[in-house]
């Protein structure tokens, strides 16, 4: 399953099948990874700049970043 997520600048999508739960992302950025809430995903509290460099911190691959084209 992939599911994904935007603010209008960036979509992080989620492939839930690779993520192994280390919780690297919340840990990072709590404002915006919530597991226990849903969306679990909310992008509306940091920059993008902040969540591109947490998504590239998961050790599973499962998220990853796409630009939205203009």
């Amino acid at each position: 399953m992939k599911k994904e997520y935007t603010n209008g600048d960036i979509t992080i999508v989620w492939e839930a099948e690779k993520c192994i739960h280390c919780a690297e992302c919340a840990k990072g950025l709590p404002q915006v990874f919530k597991p226990r809430e849903k969306p679990w995903i909310q992008m509306g509290a940091v920059s993008s700049e902040d969540i591109k460099a947490q998504v590239k911190q998961c050790p599973s691959g499962a998220l990853s970043l796409k630009k939205i084209k203009i």
